[in-house]
């Protein structure tokens, strides 16, 4: 039997461990780049997270208001990985693919959603 393990990576300890997991995490943002929506996105929060340092009057608003559009990236980042390793097993139509690409797309909204709720009681709070 072999007993070399299939991933390096659970062999490493310490600082090693923290940096190899760190390069992995900005392959993972880099592989987000290349998507329009994960793209779109941060794009968006360039402008918003300042801004919630601006709109907030206390360290809970700017919290809710810059934790709410980065919540939308990890959200858009976790549905890549899903529709990704989905696309992976194969590229015929399967009511479980579909089901999990769409229920994926639907968290992405629900965090939009979110997002968007807070940004316009802010607003509201803060202009009318």
């Amino acid at each position: 039997m072999n007993d070399t393990p299939v991933n390096p990576q659970k062999q490493r300890r310490g600082f090693s461990r923290l940096r190899h997991a760190f390069g992995y995490s900005l392959a993972g943002l880099q592989a987000g780049w290349q998507e329009t929506a994960f793209r779109q996105e941060a794009l968006a929060a360039l402008a918003l997270v300042p801004a919630a340092f601006w709109l907030g009057t206390t360290w809970v608003e700017v919290a809710l208001l810059a934790g709410s559009v980065v919540m939308v990236m990890v959200v858009e980042l976790l549905n890549t990985g899903v529709e990704s390793a989905i696309d992976r097993i194969g590229p015929e139509w399967h009511d479980l693919s579909k089901r999990a690409k769409d229920m994926g797309s639907a968290a992405v909204l629900l965090s939009l959603l979110v997002c968007g709720g807070i940004w316009a009681a802010a607003l509201w709070h803060c202009f009318l």
